[in-house]
């Protein structure tokens, strides 16, 4: 099946300009510089984004592949103002991130018991995907930051100089606008590099909350319509451009504790998450984390994902932020 895709371009001249892909094709819509204005223009008119873009007069032609190389190609939502994007997320919805996290606490504990991470996504499999109109398990939940820590599909990741590690976490997120009543659509989903300090974390579970104040990257594309219910990529990292570490992950609802309704139910039932004219950026989770099977990132390493139907990848550096000193001052 053909999966429609949207993307956002700016041109060397700063020109903003919104991209539909097709199968191999991949054009400008004319007279449409973002996708935000686009899921405007969709919610008013009562409409689709799929078929609000294809309403659209189609312009040039575009490569995507070498749109991409140039650095054209933006992240697939953005706001004017960043402190409208919001960037959250939610843990321990796939096995493999909780077979992962529960090493790393046991590691930490130095005794073999059930954590309070596994006993959390225990739970959300028992009651992580509830019949329609019915509450199911809450998940975990965490804030990331706002619109100023999202970064593009080959942006640098630039760890704060106080972060003890800076490492990948590849999955999907949902890309929701708030309507002008409070309703939430959500416009489509996309790859994403959700990028956390593990060893912080691993100190102290409590500490999870500061090891998620780090940037995060989205693939290109935004994927239309509803989401694949099994999804098949591959997250390895780069060093000097050899393949140091490479795996398998899986995601979408076929191969999660929770469905993506009940993640969406527990986030938007808090009343500050229906703000009208909001972007929400929400992450469902990983299966697979390098930092588990024991590898330790540096500078210089470039995190690569990839996941059909997702035509492009992500390729993010990792670098380091200059200690800059805070000062408080007192009134």
């Amino acid at each position: 099946m053909t999966r429609s895709r949207l993307l956002q371009h700016r041109a060397d001249d700063g020109a903003r300009r919104v991209i539909l892909a097709e199968g191999d094709e991949a054009f400008v819509l004319e007279n449409t510089s973002t996708v935000l204005d686009l899921a405007k223009s969709a919610i008013a008119a009562g409409t689709t984004l799929k078929d609000a873009a294809k309403n659209c007069t189609r312009g040039r032609d575009i490569d995507l592949q070498a749109e991409l190389a140039a650095g054209r190609l933006l992240a697939p939502v953005d706001h004017a103002d960043p402190a409208h994007l919001l960037l959250t997320g939610t843990g321990l919805t796939h096995l493999g991130s909780a077979e992962g996290r529960n090493k790393m606490h046991l590691a930490a504990q130095a005794k073999e018991d059930v954590t309070d991470s596994m006993r959390m996504f225990l739970e959300g499999l028992e009651g992580g995907k509830p019949k329609e109109g019915e509450t199911g398990q809450q998940p975990e939940w965490f804030y990331k930051g706002d619109g100023s820590q999202l970064i593009g599909p080959r942006d640098s990741f630039t760890m704060p100089h106080f972060a003890q590690d800076g490492s990948e976490e590849p999955e999907l997120a949902g890309i929701y606008l708030i309507g002008d009543d409070g309703t939430p659509h959500r416009l489509g989903i996309a790859i994403a590099n959700e990028f956390s300090d593990h060893v912080t974390e691993r100190h102290n579970y409590l500490w999870l909350a500061h090891s998620k104040l780090r940037q995060a990257a989205l693939g290109a594309e935004l994927l239309l319509g509803d989401p694949p219910s099994h999804v098949e990529g591959t997250s390895r990292i780069l060093r000097d451009g050899e393949v140091l570490w490479e795996k398998r992950f899986l995601s979408g609802e076929d191969n999660m504790s929770h469905s993506l309704h009940n993640l969406e139910q527990h986030h938007f039932k808090y009343a500050q998450f229906q703000r009208p004219g909001d972007v929400h950026v929400h992450f469902f989770g990983t299966a697979t984390l390098s930092f588990a099977e024991g590898v330790t990132t540096q500078e210089g390493d470039v995190f690569e994902i990839s996941a059909e139907p997702f035509s492009l990848p992500l390729s993010n550096p990792l670098a380091r932020a200059e200690h800059a000193p805070v000062t408080v001052m007192v009134l």
